[in-house]
Order: C-alpha cells, then sequence, then structure tokens
C-alpha cells in the first residue's frame, strides 16, 4: 500500500491544476495513476480505506476462491463501476497519454502498453495485469501474452517515456532518495512456486541489480535537470499489503507533504517551461 504515497502527490498535482501531457504507471501505480486523467481528487484514499473491511476486495478469502489476493472482478470491474465509480467520460476526453508497464512471464520481458479510450473492460485488465503481484496472483492473459506485474521487469520505466519523447518527467517514487535494493528474501517461494516460469524466477533474481542501476540513471538526470523527482523521506510506515485505513491516511499524506514541498521549491513551475512534452512515472512495487 505504498502507492497511496503517489496517491497524495497526484491529488496535490490535480488541485493545483499541474497539467502533464503523458504518464506511464507501473503496478499500483498504473491503478492510481488514471484517477489524475480522470480528475478524480481523493478517490484513491477514498475507496482503498473504504475497502479495508471488505472480505471481497483483497485478502484470503479472494486468493482461496480465485487464486488472486486481489479479487479481479470485484476489484477492477464491481468496484469502479458501481461502488466507488471511476470517471471513464472524463477519461475519454482527456488528451493526456496513458502507459502502463507489465511482465511477460514467458520472455520476462516489460510490455508497454498505450491504453487509449475507451475506457473497456480490456482496459481494466490491463491495469489488473500490470498490479498482479507475483506469488499471489494468476497471470493475466492478454493481446496473446501472460502477464503480471510490471514492476518486475522495469521498475522505473524513465528510459522507455524518454524515448518516446517526453523531454522532462516527474517521477514518483516510493522509497526515500538514497535507498538501495538488496535481492528478494522471497527467491526459494519464487523457485518453489514459479516453476512453470523460469523467466520469472530469473528477472527476480536479478530485480535488484536492475532496479539499483535505475536509481543511478534517476541520479544523473535529476542532476542534468532532466527530471524532476519526488519521494519520501522516510521509509513509508506501511507493509506490503497491509490494510489499515490509519496508515493510509499517513502515507498519503507524506505524499500530499512532499508535493507541497516541491511546489514550494518552484519545483513544478520550472519542469513546466523546461520541457516541450512533461510525463508523470508513477512507481509502486511491493516485492521487497
Amino acid at each position: 500500500m505504498r502507492g497511496l504515497f503517489t496517491a497524495g502527490v497526484l491529488d496535490v498535482m490535480m488541485e493545483r491544476d499541474i497539467k502533464v501531457d503523458g504518464i506511464v504507471g507501473v503496478s499500483a501505480g498504473a491503478c492510481f495513476g488514471c484517477n489524475y486523467v480522470s480528475k478524480q481528487p481523493g478517490r484513491i484514499l477514498r475507496y482503498n480505506v473504504n475497502m479495508t473491511k471488505e472480505p471481497r476486495y483483497m485478502g484470503l478469502r479472494p486468493l482461496l476462491s480465485t487464486g488472486n489476493l486481489m479479487n479481479p472482478e470485484f476489484a477492477y470491474h464491481t468496484l469502479p463501476d458501481e461502488i466507488d465509480i471511476f470517471d471513464k467520460e472524463t477519461f475519454n476526453k482527456s488528451s493526456v497519454e496513458y502507459h502502463v508497464v507489465c511482465t511477460d512471464v514467458l520472455t520476462g520481458e516489460p510490455v508497454y502498453k498505450h491504453l487509449t479510450p475507451p475506457v473497456d473492460y480490456d482496459f481494466m485488465e490491463w491495469l489488473r495485469a500490470s498490479s498482479a503481484l507475483p506469488l499471489v496472483s494468476i497471470p493475466v492473459e492478454l493481446e496473446g501474452r501472460l502477464l503480471l506485474d510490471g514492476g518486475m521487469s522495469d521498475s522505473i520505466p524513465l528510459k522507455y517515456f524518454q524515448n518516446l519523447g517526453y523531454e522532462h518527467n516527474i517521477v514518483i517514487l516510493t522509497q526515500p532518495k538514497g535507498f538501495t535494493k538488496k535481492r528478494t528474501k522471497l527467491m526459494p517461494l519464487f523457485r518453489a512456486f514459479m516453476k512453470k516460469y523460469p523467466a520469472v524466477i530469473e528477472v527476480m533474481n536479478r530485480r535488484h541489480i536492475m532496479y539499483n542501476a535505475q536509481l543511478e540513471y534517476l541520479a544523473q538526470e535529476e542532476k542534468a535537470g532532466r527530471i524532476t523527482i519526488i519521494a519520501p523521506d522516510d521509509t513509508l510506515p506501511i507493509g506490503r499489503t497491509q490494510q489499515s485505513g490509519k496508515r493510509m491516511k499517513i502515507v498519503y499524506q507524506m505524499g500530499r507533504d512532499a508535493a507541497m514541498k516541491a511546489a514550494r521549491q518552484a519545483v513544478f513551475n520550472s519542469v513546466s517551461t523546461i520541457n516541450n512534452q512533461m510525463g508523470t512515472i508513477t512507481y509502486y512495487f511491493q516485492l521487497k
């Protein structure tokens, strides 16, 4: 639930009318970033807090009944269509390009998808695929591929967006600056339960190397003035799938505080005058 930090940042951007030309989201960042395009500040925090006591949403019950920690039909279709409505009409009318990243479980390679209107069933399935955590999710089949969480193969897709022509990007991280990732302690579980997908085992075994190289690249690009990084000052006080409304609100407020700090430093203003195309990269991945 570190993605609630991203939610706080995005809400401040909406409230201050900070406009971007494109967004690329990874994992929960893919699910949350679309609320910027639909112009729905507050929605991410609201439905996540409201769902903490909903057994159909996430937890042991959907894991046993569907094979997924998060109930696919309820979380990605019933919730946005019937309970806390996702404003599809506003999203469809927006000129903001929206991209997500998934991982092909057969190759271990990232799959980038530009999601274009209209918002339909497959649109929501791409969000689900991007945020489908390995070990606790069944791969999502889309366009002939089997997909899981994009954070496995491209945690911070800055180069992808730069190659599309986005000259200056706001990168929202959910770990403080100076963070260094170590090899996941879950490798024994990956080797035991992901034998069917050896590419996933390999990509997770090397993910810390990829991630730390991306952090080095971020530092270079920030120094060169080509990106703006918004990150928490401290480690976020919430677990990977922790369903605590109180902690969600704390993490969300930390995101708001970081965005307000950036606004006071005129970071957003400098960004908007530097570039021809500005993108936002919303990153969130839960596995340590």
